[in-house]
């Protein structure tokens, strides 16, 4: 944690999280619809676990690790089409809060803070997913990953976010568990959180970002901006 840190987080108004593997589980539902993929060339499923970790980076990253094929390859396009169909088909069916962020969130919203997201996802899944696990009304915003022009690690998502929650980015924080959440964050003025429970830390060491804060719960967020 830097040492303006627990300054930037007391005067926090707003907290901005990142999707999947930071608010929302969602490996298993989007392990699925690559798998619909490999068993429709008729090959066998590639285990959950070993694509858990490549969630957060979206549909290049499972394809890479299920198929081995990159975007510049012949039949990538056709391969992305058909995993993001299958996957819209089925986006909520074992995907979850993680454990510690409703409290999290209800805890937020009592203090008076705002919350929101800002994903790379794109809205045609966004949306959906957060209807079906009853938040889209509660975010003071939703900034999916064709909502600005450019995505994260640029910090046009999060700028939005500043501008539409009428947020300062000195009191603002992003919380991610990819190394572009946080440079996004970094490139946006706001103070950063690793959620090191999501997919990247089985990874990498996410304490080698630079970020303000890691947490290994979501709970542990409220300790820092929220203290006793």
């Amino acid at each position: 944690m830097s040492a303006a840190a627990p300054a930037a987080a007391a005067r926090t108004r707003l907290v901005l999280f990142d999707l999947d593997g930071t608010l929302v589980d969602t490996a298993e539902d989007l392990a699925a619809a690559l798998n619909r993929c490999r068993t429709r060339r008729g090959l066998p499923p590639t285990p959950p676990g070993e694509l858990r970790p490549w969630t957060s980076h979206g549909a290049r990253g499972l394809i890479q690790r299920g198929f081995a094929l990159q975007p510049h390859d012949a039949g990538y396009a056709e391969l992305r089409a058909e995993f993001l169909d299958y996957y819209e088909q089925a986006l909520c069916v074992h995907s979850r809060l993680y454990e510690g962020i409703e409290r999290t969130l209800s805890a937020l919203e009592a203090a008076g803070r705002l919350w929101g997201v800002v994903t790379n996802k794109p809205a045609r899944f966004t949306v959906p997913l957060l209807r079906a696990l009853q938040l889209e009304a509660r975010a003071a915003c939703v900034v999916s990953g064709d909502t600005a022009a450019r995505s994260k690690p640029d910090p046009a998502p999060i700028l939005h976010a500043l501008a539409q929650c009428r947020c300062a980015a000195g009191a603002s924080v992003y919380v991610g568990d990819d190394l572009r959440d946080i440079q996004a964050g970094r490139a946006a003025g706001v103070a950063t959180v690793v959620a090191a429970y999501g997919y990247s830390a089985s990874l990498e060491d996410v304490r080698n970002w630079h970020a303000d804060l890691v947490i290994d719960r979501p709970e542990d967020l409220l300790r820092w901006i929220l203290p006793a």
